[in-house]
């Protein structure tokens, strides 16, 4: 009498035992796993770029007295000199229109917000793929193993063989697909959230420096008025001395 080889339950060998269908499955997962992790990295190493650069674009934000010397500080600065050459733009396309500081404010900060929201889908792009992987691994896991079991529990019915040596190998290869499904889904939820987390405070540092832009603009507009008030030519951001002609 021979006895029987030892069964191996590793999953490795219950993968390469498995059906095509449930192989598959376990393959898609696999897919989405690594996709999940290459995400991870890929968006922690540009929000933290992001962040450096938000961060020091504050501080000359922050130490720039006009408007000027915040677009001088900010050339090398993304979406912090977007900002800033938004409000320019909307300043130099203003010039006509006299007497139109409050206007003028609603106007850039309508721009500036358009730019902000850009910003924030620009972070969260890749993002929306976690969520996918997270809530559709668990459901695709689970039908390999429905696949599993039925066309375990086939044999069965055509061998005519029910014990539990028979029946436990095909069983454990279909719940193999539900445990690659949660391998793939847990993951994902939990990079979701930090990642999500992590845009979120960067978009509060975009908001902020919306804030300190229009600081500039409105700093900029106080000074034209009190200039121009006093019988000075300005322009915004910038002022210089001229004489007057009312009276020559």
């Amino acid at each position: 009498m021979t006895d029987l080889a030892p069964i191996s339950f590793s999953p490795w060998d219950m993968f390469l035992n498995a059906g095509p269908v449930v192989r598959c499955v376990m393959i898609l997962l696999a897919v989405a796993s690594l996709l999940t992790w290459t995400i991870f990295i890929a968006k922690s190493v540009e929000l933290l770029r992001v962040r450096m650069k938000l961060t020091k674009a504050e501080q000359t934000l922050e130490q720039a007295n006009t408007l000027d010397l915040g677009e001088e500080g900010t050339r090398q600065n993304g979406i912090a000199h977007t900002l800033v050459m938004a409000a320019e733009t909307e300043r130099k396309r203003s010039a006509d229109i006299p007497d139109d500081s409050e206007g003028l404010k609603e106007r850039i900060v309508l721009h500036l917000e358009r730019l902000e929201a850009a910003e924030g889908r620009r972070l969260l792009r890749g993002t929306g793929v976690l969520a996918t992987i997270g809530a559709t691994s668990p459901f695709i896991g689970l039908f390999g193993t429905v696949w599993g079991i039925m066309t375990s529990f086939t044999g069965i019915a055509a061998s005519k063989a029910t014990s539990l040596a028979v029946v436990a190998p095909g069983i454990a290869e279909a719940l193999l697909a539900t445990a690659l499904g949660l391998v793939a889904a847990i993951p994902a939820v939990v990079i979701y959230n930090h990642l999500a987390r992590q845009t979120a405070s960067c978009r509060a540092q975009v908001a902020d420096l919306t804030a300190l832009v229009m600081r500039l603009v409105s700093r900029d507009l106080g000074r034209m008025q009190a200039l121009t008030a006093s019988g000075q030519v300005v322009r915004l951001g910038a002022s210089r001395d001229a004489r007057t002609v009312a009276g020559e």
